[in-house]
């Protein structure tokens, strides 16, 4: 798109344009926001979690409480909740498993944030998009209403090619933020369920091999 055809379009195709563009970069934002966050956060470290319950079940409550306070990760936090818990009132274990699920709630409400800023770009684009659609029609329209020369196919096509553009832009930028959001959105849910794994194992134990 050359600036010179930019700038022979209407103030509401370009303002259209703008927004399209802005969307793009809010939702570019929001992923690196997102991934910078989850390494930060630790999401995903499951084997160092496994390592901390290995401890803990095998009689090493004080090797595996070091772990988990020392442990970059989200299920290392939600480990050494729960393991505080038990420690504290170990004939108790609904009292470990409470702090276990509070710290959880902490964890994944931090995991959650900015999410919906990529529903709305999934629900905006596609908007914007035939915004654009209809103000390219009406100029197209507009243009051949104002022309004696009906039979001139170039006075549809600015204002044609406007419409096509900022449909298919807006289509391309939702169908994007659709599948970057549920793909960490996965990552959040999986997440989730270790948390939940982790919390019930380092109360009940593990289900053994012979029990599968």
């Amino acid at each position: 798109m050359s600036l010179e055809w930019l700038w022979a379009q209407p103030l509401s195709s370009i303002a259209v344009f703008a927004a399209l563009a802005a969307l793009s970069v809010m939702m570019l934002t929001v992923v690196l926001f997102k991934l910078i966050q989850f390494s930060r956060m630790g999401l995903g470290r499951q084997k160092q979690a496994e390592g901390i319950l290995d401890d803990w079940l095998n009689g090493r409550p004080d090797e595996a409480q070091r772990k988990a306070g020392s442990a970059q990760s989200v299920l290392g936090r939600v480990l050494a909740a729960v393991m505080s818990g038990l420690r504290a009132r170990p004939s108790d274990p609904a009292y470990g498993e409470e702090l276990a699920r509070q710290a959880a709630l902490v964890e994944l409400a931090q995991l959650g944030t900015r999410m919906r800023l990529l529903e709305a770009v999934v629900q905006m684009a596609p908007m914007l998009g035939l915004l654009g659609t209809v103000i390219g029609m009406i100029d197209a329209f507009s243009n051949l209403a104002l022309s004696q020369e009906v039979t001139d196919p170039r006075l549809l096509a600015n204002g044609i090619w406007t419409a096509l553009t900022t449909t298919a832009a807006g289509l391309a930028i939702a169908l994007i933020a659709y599948f970057i959001g549920t793909w960490l959105e996965g990552r959040i849910e999986d997440e989730r369920l270790s948390i939940e794994m982790v919390i019930s194992a380092a109360i009940h134990g593990r289900v053994t091999k012979a029990a599968r």
